[in-house]
């Protein structure tokens, strides 16, 4: 029920005018999010990489309504790519593109053409920069497009990366035809809200079907990315990565920026590649509602994942 709650919060506009106008809830927010520009995330990025962490970044720009607010999120994209490639920071590092800011999914017949012009502009700085892109995760509706254009881009930019899901009933499907394909796949609990019919809605069922997937990722022949803060599910993951031989450049785990910084840390120098995804732009408070609600029945407490 909690995590219904915070699904439905994340999309209350009074709900996020109330909390983007009272301080205490802006300070807690840029614990977690780097802040409103570029130069924010390379300067987090910068401190993290002296670390020993790998980086990614997810823009948070306003909800995507026409081909003009794509071709914003386009060029937000390419600004972020130039000053990590002047800070010497773009090489290894993941850009988060969701499929839906570029256009996906709008009304028009040539909607979804332009939305993979878009990402390509995108592939072509970022891969000319030394860094990767990876397609983010969507709404239930827009999965099935969203993998339609993962296929076009990889015509020209087979490096391309995915989301995927564990909460949908057919992420393990997803995965086992991605991992055929020797894709990067990153592997979320997932916190949108789905009717049953599509998802899982029990924390055990997610929990359980996040490790069928990562079975299938694990033995397959892609790049497995374990986008979860849950102790468990990492230990799993670990023990499926020796099963498998897998070397540890051959996957890596991926935390979100100011969630458990020591672990992040720890893990890092036990061999471990982590990845700190890198949030920044003006509309954290959607982005901030959805975690709550893919952590909500996780085994952390949303104050101890904080942390």
């Amino acid at each position: 029920m909690l995590r219904q709650v915070l699904a439905a919060l994340a999309r209350s506009g009074r709900a996020e005018a109330a909390a983007t106008s009272f301080p205490p809830s802006v300070r807690a927010a840029r614990r977690q999010i780097a802040g409103d520009t570029p130069d924010d995330a390379v300067r987090v990025a910068r401190d993290l990489r002296a670390a020993g962490l790998a980086v990614g970044f997810d823009h948070l720009g306003p909800e995507v309504a026409d081909a003009r607010g794509a071709e914003a999120e386009v060029r937000a994209q390419l600004a972020l790519i130039d000053r990590l490639a002047g800070a010497g920071l773009a090489a290894g590092a993941d850009i988060v593109l969701r499929p839906s800011a570029l256009g996906l999914g709008l009304p028009g017949r040539d909607a979804d053409r332009r939305a993979t012009g878009n990402a390509a502009r995108v592939c072509a700085a970022a891969f000319g920069a030394g860094a990767t892109v990876t397609l983010g995760a969507e709404e239930h509706a827009l999965v099935e497009p969203a993998l339609a254009l993962l296929e076009e881009l990889r015509k020209e930019y087979p490096g391309v990366g995915a989301t995927v899901q564990s909460y949908l009933r057919r992420a393990q499907d997803q995965c086992r035809a991605l991992a055929g394909e020797g894709s990067r796949v990153r592997l979320r609990r997932g916190g949108h809200d789905a009717p049953a019919s599509v998802a899982f809605k029990r924390p055990r069922e997610i929990d359980a079907s996040y490790v069928r997937c990562l079975k299938v990722l694990m033995a397959g022949q892609g790049h497995p990315v374990v986008a979860v803060r849950d102790r468990c599910l990492i230990d799993i993951a670990s023990a499926l990565a020796v099963v498998n031989e897998r070397r540890p450049d051959g996957f890596e785990f991926e935390m979100r920026h100011g969630v458990r910084p020591a672990e992040q840390r720890r893990m890092a120098r036990l061999g471990a590649v982590v990845r700190v995804r890198v949030p920044y732009g003006p509309n954290w408070y959607p982005y901030l509602a959805r975690a709550l609600a893919e952590s909500a029945g996780g085994r952390w407490r949303v104050g101890r994942g904080a942390r």
